[in-house]
């Protein structure tokens, strides 16, 4: 099989992972810090060795370990290429000669190597750096640079570790766009690309697929759309922006580990007693000063934690209980209400503004 393959554990590090990506997708992945991320990418780059399982790509086992299969390729070896936060360009070569460094290692001769190095310049859009140190290079040109020496190796897989996370607000859209214009163009790395981070706006510009992991395991992997819009894990629905209850099925909604009960809408193939989430935008959430009366079906009684100013909008976050939630309001709705750290107030949301569909794994 094509692309990359991963059923993989490191048991120092707590990680047991099955993750495949198609050939030329992009694959994102989201954690939390200490769920496994850099651990994933270290196995994949081969700088870490499987104490179980296996990693191919295209087809080929890149490491392997178990009774009777061991198997490491160095990394040196493997065709996958790492861009991360940190450009580390040389610092005594040209940009140029930065690019150029790939292919001079891998054998190629030095026109070659000039002529590959000078086609990927011109692809990220840095050609006219070529003849610059990287000490000249502002952080945003630098990672373009580094993107083009990843590039010119000719890598199989690329890996992508954050790569926008020390750009500035300037340079960070810039790069994405590049890295769009890129894996999109048609010189995405033939068995897939691997992308690392916590920013929504690289999964929605660069991803095909997305998986988030938690623990050091797959808690939930699909789509971009399906993951974002029916989130199965806490991370993913924050990264979405979402409010995300946990607990179990019900014919109605849901009932949270505390006995709350959400009404929802229930997706089909859910059935009542099985682990499932509710999932809700809280620009849909109403709050009231006193319990209103009408036709809402979800009245929580909240007591407000922490206000976050978002735009024209107020994020207004509380506990009912053991549950966080938190709403979306018009800051003039917010003004009126004066509302302050403290308070108690009213979360109310319709039962048709809540999903209740299958948890994840």
């Amino acid at each position: 099989m094509s692309g990359l393959e991963v059923a993989a554990q490191h048991g120092p590090r707590g990680l047991a992972v099955d993750l495949r990506a198609a050939p030329g997708e992009v694959l994102a992945v989201l954690g939390p810090n200490g769920a496994g991320k850099s651990t994933l990418l270290d196995l994949l780059a081969g700088l870490l060795r499987p104490t179980a399982g296996r990693v191919a790509l295209g087809g080929r086992v890149l490491a392997a370990a178990g009774p009777g299969r061991e198997v490491f390729v160095p990394a040196h070896r493997r065709g996958v290429a790492l861009l991360a936060q940190d450009p580390l360009l040389f610092p005594h070569l040209s940009v140029a000669g930065n690019v150029a460094f790939g292919p001079r290692s891998a054998g190629a001769p030095r026109r070659e190597a000039r002529e590959r190095a000078a086609r990927w310049l011109d692809a990220v859009g840095a050609a006219h750096l070529a003849g610059r140190r990287p000490r000249g290079l502002s952080g945003g040109q630098a990672q373009r640079v580094a993107l083009a020496r990843a590039l010119a190796t000719g890598p199989r897989l690329l890996l992508l570790d954050e790569p926008m996370a020390a750009l500035d607000v300037t340079a960070a859209p810039e790069v994405r766009q590049v890295l769009r214009e890129v894996l999109r163009g048609g010189h995405a790395p033939r068995d897939g690309t691997v992308l690392v981070t916590h920013d929504l706006l690289d999964v929605l510009a660069l991803a095909d697929t997305v998986a988030v992991l938690q623990d050091g395991r797959v808690a939930e992997r699909g789509a971009v759309r399906d993951v974002l819009t029916r989130p199965r894990s806490a991370f993913a629905a924050r990264i979405a922006g979402l409010v995300l209850l946990a607990g179990r099925a019900t014919a109605g909604g849901l009932r949270t580990p505390d006995g709350t009960d959400v009404a929802g809408v229930v997706d089909d193939g859910c059935s009542p007693g099985e682990p499932a989430v509710a999932v809700l935008d809280p620009a849909a959430v109403a709050v009231h000063a006193t319990d209103p009366s009408g036709s809402p079906r979800n009245r929580w009684r909240v007591t407000v934690t922490q206000l976050e100013p978002r735009g024209r909008a107020v994020r207004v976050r509380g506990r009912h209980g053991p549950l966080e939630l938190f709403a979306d309001v018009t800051v003039e709705a917010a003004a009126e209400a004066r509302l302050t750290p403290g308070d108690e107030v009213h979360f109310v949301v319709k039962a048709t503004a809540v999903r209740v569909h299958a948890a994840g794994g």
